[in-house]
């Protein structure tokens, strides 16, 4: 590694034990850097933004569109939705706002707009979850395809060298077998469009080997074998794996695990949300990793941002909703052009 560093001499002299010697963390997202500059060639992306009507939320939307990732539409009350732009001293007279009073009203008013083809992707303002996914998942007009809808969380973690696709922290609560199917099978889809051809995907537990008395485990070993036999696509599975010797080789070979997944995972399967959730958020506050959120297996994707995602993370989710849509709507081009 080559570069510069700046260093600030102390104005009075300071003495340290060994162990209180201050440390360097190289915080650098080169994974984020190259998807922003893969999606800025891409067309932007027509997202039906629901209620952004606090800073936050709004300040996201018009960051991404400052970048060229994505043409927003707002959706929510625009009295709201203006006095979030006068907080945060920006000027929206240039984008289409929808008006409608209740989040559950606009979160059904921006999947019209997908159904009418007015746009090409979800975003989450500022209303529950709950009430967006269900306006996605309604029978009349929703973006249902078959699948659970899952999220995913793309992870640039310093050090790694690839990104980490870390699923399902903030969906499912205790998926049984066939939704963890669906997860990984979303997983894998989304890790394709990322640039990875066959996808590295470990199924966590807390052991590597089978135990019955660990649900998960079981699990691991069934979706192992249930991608052998091609009902899972894509990607190559394998589990149970504990954390360490899922992304650690050294770990792996330690334990005597010959795989090609262990110690080389591109995709982590937690057992739950619980699981997911905190994995996430220790890559993020420990490892200093940004992460990016997508909930897959609907029609379109649906951006996922938090109040406490940075710009980057931000402007990599819109990224990653672009880059996939782009692939899918490329396949779907081709497919038909078969026919």
């Amino acid at each position: 590694m080559r570069g510069e560093a700046l260093v600030q001499a102390p104005s009075v002299k300071l003495s340290f034990d060994d162990l209180d010697l201050p440390g360097l963390v190289v915080q650098r997202h080169r994974h984020f850097d190259a998807l922003l500059e893969r999606a800025r060639v891409l067309p932007p992306l027509t997202v039906a933004v629901v209620a952004p009507e606090e800073p936050n939320s709004l300040g996201g939307a018009l960051l991404a569109a400052e970048h060229h990732l994505i043409t927003p539409i707002f959706v929510g009350d625009r009295t709201r939705i203006e006095a979030a732009a006068r907080e945060i001293g920006r000027s929206i007279t240039q984008v289409e706002i929808v008006d409608t009073s209740w989040h559950i009203a606009a979160a059904n008013k921006a999947v019209d707009l997908i159904a009418a083809g007015r746009a090409q992707a979800l975003m989450k303002g500022h209303l529950h979850t709950d009430d967006l996914l269900r306006a996605a998942l309604r029978k009349d007009n929703g973006l249902r395809r078959g699948r659970r809808l899952t999220h995913v969380f793309v992870m640039d973690v310093p050090g790694l060298t690839h990104p980490l696709l870390v699923t399902d922290a903030a969906i499912n609560i205790t998926p049984d077998l066939m939704t963890k199917v669906d997860i990984v099978q979303n997983a894998i889809d989304l890790a394709v469009s990322l640039g990875i051809p066959e996808p590295k995907v470990g199924i966590l537990s807390a052991v590597e080997t089978v135990n019955p008395a660990i649900p998960s485990s079981v699990d691991a070993a069934l979706l192992s074998k249930m991608a052998e036999r091609g009902q899972i696509k894509g990607g190559i599975v394998d589990g149970p794996l504990a954390m360490d010797n899922a992304l650690d080789l050294k770990a792996a070979r330690t334990k005597g695990i010959s795989s090609v997944v262990a110690g080389q995972a591109e995709v982590l399967v937690v057992p739950g949300l619980d699981a997911g959730n905190m994995l996430a958020k220790q890559l993020t506050y420990i490892s200093k990793a940004e992460g990016a959120g997508l909930v897959m297996g609907a029609k379109v994707p649906i951006i996922m941002t938090s109040r406490a995602d940075g710009e980057k993370a931000r402007l990599a989710s819109c990224a990653v909703a672009a880059v996939h849509h782009a692939r899918v709507s490329s396949n779907t081009v081709a497919e038909l052009a078969q026919q």
